[in-house]
């Protein structure tokens, strides 16, 4: 398989991203973006007895010395006490201000070991080696970083770009099959929010996705990772459009945050989010019922949930408008959405709660 290159350019910050098959243990991969006599893999217990061997060995021409430290697995553990861990093992081990460190792993281990990446030191330089599809196609790129708070997701973090993004396709083989469904509900986003086109290619290659065909998971992967670079390379920061790669995550983000971090996965919540996202874009008359229909239909394809949980017995709408008010979209206590203004337009803007409140309560089991 050809790698191909996709490129985010961000002026001094710009950095290429890599796709294709034999990426991760191969030296060459690395040359562009390697720093500092010292290089910190950071994985989790999971992901490292996999493949932190063959990138330390891939390291080992580009540093002096390489070492691995491997997190605990999960959600419930992207938090400050683990975020420490990094610290400790830098500090302990004499890191300097040209220490490299390597995320490996899905998006937990990407979003910490990138955090930690923008303060140690006030800044040390770091790549992205994903090993999840929803990292592949999402949160490797673009430079979020964050921890979770108890009271939301991802409310401490910085804004971090990596030097190097590597997306070798052969390690998504040992994806479990949730996984990959929750990768999946990131691909679907990128339709209704800005490639109607892409949108009919995924429905027409959706079983050759989720039997990881080579061809199909390299044009999925790219496709996803030039509209994601297209869309940062105008709007770093999300000041205005960026925001829209969060169609979905506002009412994903409440169940994860509401169910308790783990019990859900990301992309779970982003596909039953989604469908609750079309559906008030629906009664705001920006998109029809059979566009609705198919966006369900799809995420449902994949394996994904299209209810959304009742979180509060009592009053499950009010539990959910009030997670989604720490949402960081939110400005003075209102909350804005991601919607679809005609498939492949997003736009994002306030909503009653009123109606809010009724497309939770038809959308939830």
């Amino acid at each position: 398989m050809t790698t191909t290159h996709v490129n985010v350019a961000l002026g001094a910050s710009s950095y290429p991203i890599q796709i294709g098959s034999a990426l991760l243990g191969n030296a060459a991969t690395y040359a562009h973006a390697a720093r500092g006599a010292q290089a910190l893999i950071v994985t989790n217990t999971t992901v490292g007895p996999l493949y932190a061997q063959a990138l330390a060995a891939a390291l080992v021409p580009h540093h002096a010395q390489v070492r691995t430290l491997a997190l605990p697995d999960g959600e419930q553990y992207k938090n400050w006490e683990t975020l420490n861990l990094v610290f400790d093992e830098l500090l302990a081990h004499g890191g300097d201000r040209k220490t490299t460190l390597y995320a490996l792993g899905g998006g937990v281990v990407g979003d910490m070991a990138g955090f930690a990446a923008a303060c140690f030191m006030r800044g040390v330089p770091f790549v992205q080696v994903p090993t999840t599809l929803l990292a592949q196609v999402d949160s490797s790129v673009g430079g979020k970083t964050a921890i979770n708070h108890p009271l939301g997701k991802n409310m401490v973090g910085a804004f971090y770009q990596p030097k190097l993004v590597v997306c070798d396709l052969d390690v998504l083989k040992t994806l479990p099959a949730r996984e990959l469904s929750a990768g999946l509900a990131e691909v679907i986003k990128y339709g209704p929010i800005h490639d109607m086109a892409f949108f009919d290619w995924i429905e027409a290659h959706i079983d050759a996705l989720r039997t990881l065909e080579p061809a199909a998971l390299a044009h999925a992967v790219q496709r996803c990772c030039e509209i994601k670079a297209e869309v940062v390379g105008q709007d770093e920061r999300e000041s205005g459009l960026r925001a829209i790669l969060n169609f979905g995550h506002t009412f994903g983000h409440a169940i994860e945050t509401g169910m308790g971090y783990g019990a859900w996965l990301h992309g779970e919540g982003v596909g039953a989010g989604m469908v609750m996202a079309a559906e008030l874009s629906r009664e705001l008359g920006l998109v029809d019922a059979a566009f609705v229909e198919r966006l369900t239909r799809l995420i449902g394809r994949v394996g994904l949930p299209v209810r959304g949980p009742v979180l509060d017995a009592t009053d499950n709408a009010g539990r959910y408008l009030a997670l989604m008010r720490v949402d960081k979209k939110a400005e003075a206590g209102e909350i804005r959405f991601v919607l679809i203004d005609g498939p492949g337009r997003a736009v994002v803007r306030p909503a009653p709660d009123a109606l809010v409140r009724q497309v939770i309560d038809r959308c939830c089991a």
